[in-house]
């Protein structure tokens, strides 16, 4: 269940819905093709390609059943073919949909399917789709998530789950619990090579309690990036803050409760209030955080800094401390780590790990083998937004100047 003492509707004043960005209902195909059609850009993470795996974790095949897959959205970061859906051999695309023609065509093309739609509301209604993939408009993920499942599809989508609405978490999370279907949210954070290690780990209990974790998004956008009526341009750092705080949720499977945060008034002009549809000040957000362990995590998102872009985090535990490798004082506790397997094991032939820290295949791979197995994905819908929603409460917070404040709380009863 989603539990929180605030009211949903009072973070609403300065978020995504009265800044003028959509984020209530489906949008129309007019609205869509306002979106600039534009040639791709090189993204930052997408360059990350390096990753270690054990090769002796050999991937096998447990079945010869395809799982039937929509994939909408090729627009600036191309990422309804970058995760390799088209690679898996136990996928089947049987069709692609993006609102402009020329992104439809493209995706279609990378992703080897002949079948298209003008919109997801059209695709969805193919009965023979059994999964849908999101690389739509941040803005719209929750609407198109709950669309998608109305249709009964199972959902995978791109990061964050909502953006900068409490109201969306909410709808998004009863939808998923009656519907009864998967979604996962696609945080590459979880799949890079020290948060993967730091997830063994903590599931084997060599850290004990996290004390405290550190998650850093630095991406910098001296100009602004083109996107659908610019939910980019002046976005509060924090309203997309999964590739630091996954640094935690996504290695424990815990989350924040509460939050104080601080946000630094730039020199970037779209992060002046009066340049961006988010009245946003900010440029960069710093968030001291509880855990739900009782432990702490401190959580930065900057854009306005230029030089030393990356997405990093740090584990400290009781019993010991992952930064570019584990490290203890205690003997037993190196003695048992060092029995544990900390590599990623091999993806499906054909499958790459792709960009983001090798993460992009891995994801994919995740949310396929838990429909194909009838399990819980590892982002699953609680994960997704204990990552997700604490970004929004602590750029309110920040607003605030620092204010302390509590964080609903996601999970399954």
């Amino acid at each position: 269940m989603a539990s929180s003492p605030l009211s949903r509707r009072s973070f609403l004043t300065a978020g995504v819905a009265s800044a003028g960005v959509v984020s209530a209902g489906v949008l129309s195909k007019a609205l869509f093709a306002q979106e600039i059609s534009q040639s791709p850009q090189t993204i930052a993470g997408f360059d990350q390609t390096q990753t270690t795996i054990d090769e002796t974790q050999v991937w096998e095949p447990f079945t010869d059943r395809k799982i039937r897959v929509g994939i909408a959205g090729y627009g600036l970061c191309q990422f309804g073919a970058a995760f390799s859906f088209q690679d898996h051999p136990n996928v089947e695309i049987v069709a692609v949909t993006d609102l402009i023609p020329e992104r439809c065509a493209g995706l279609a093309k990378a992703c080897r399917c002949a079948k298209t739609y003008p919109s997801l509301e059209e695709m969805v209604q193919n009965d023979s789709i059994e999964a849908v993939f999101l690389a739509t408009d941040a803005a719209n993920h929750a609407n198109h998530a709950i669309l998608s499942m109305n249709a009964g599809k199972h959902v995978a989508s791109a990061v964050p789950a909502v953006l900068g609405n409490l109201e969306d978490a909410d709808r998004l999370f009863e939808t998923v619990k009656s519907r009864g279907l998967s979604y996962m949210m696609f945080e590459t954070s979880a799949f890079r090579d020290d948060a993967f290690a730091s997830r063994q780990i903590y599931k084997a209990g060599g850290f004990g309690k996290m004390v405290f974790t550190e998650g850093e998004y630095y991406h910098y956008y001296g100009t602004p990036l083109p996107s659908f009526r610019e939910w980019r341009t002046g976005l509060p750092p924090l309203y997309y803050p999964t590739h630091a705080t996954g640094y935690y949720t996504c290695v424990t499977g815990n989350s924040f409760v509460e939050v104080s945060c601080f946000g630094n008034r730039g020199i970037v002009p779209q992060y002046q209030a009066e340049n961006n549809v988010y009245k946003n000040p900010f440029g960069t957000e710093v968030a001291l955080m509880r855990t739900s362990e009782g432990g702490m995590a401190r959580m930065t998102v900057s854009r306005d800094t230029p030089g030393g872009g990356c997405e990093a985090g740090r584990n400290r535990g009781q019993k010991g401390v992952y930064i570019d490798h584990f490290e203890t004082e205690i003997p037993e506790v190196e003695d048992f780590v060092k029995t544990l397997n900390i590599l990623k094991p091999s993806l499906p032939p054909g499958v790459d790990a792709g960009g983001h820290g090798g993460s992009h295949g891995y994801l994919m791979a995740e949310f396929i083998d838990a429909l194909l197995r009838e399990r819980k994905p590892l982002i699953d819908i609680a994960t997704a937004l204990n990552t997700t929603v604490c970004g929004i409460v602590a750029h309110h917070s920040a607003l605030k100047d620092g204010e302390l404040m509590k964080i609903p709380q996601y999970r399954f009863e």
